[in-house]
């Protein structure tokens, strides 16, 4: 498994599986939005965009393989995050620590 470190903004959408299809195709409503979230599947930088996309507010688009609305409840229930940015690369880490841990036991 490849390990994605916590980039900047600036450096991590040089990464994003969207860079180069129609941005437009981000931004839609209803259906539409399964299939633009299918980009962000197995895009290598989702966590870093979901987390920007949090930290900032953005209120339109689909971002880190969420829509808006999607987002708007994880704001919801979570109204005390400092920082999404921390918080979902602590999770990524541990995920990662966690297959890491179980792919050697396996071994």
């Amino acid at each position: 498994m490849s390990e994605t470190l916590y980039l900047e903004p600036a450096e991590w959408t040089t990464q994003a599986a969207c860079r180069q299809s129609d941005p437009d195709a981000l931004f839609v409503q209803g259906a539409e939005q399964n299939r633009a979230k299918v980009v962000c599947q197995a895009c290598p930088v989702r966590t870093e965009c979901l987390a920007d996309s949090l930290d900032n507010r953005i209120e339109f688009g689909v971002w880190g393989g969420m829509t808006e609305r999607e987002r708007r409840a994880i704001l919801k229930r979570r109204p005390n995050v400092q920082s999404w940015s921390r918080l979902l690369q602590a999770a990524k880490a541990e995920h990662a620590r966690v297959e890491a841990a179980s792919a050697a036991r396996t071994a």
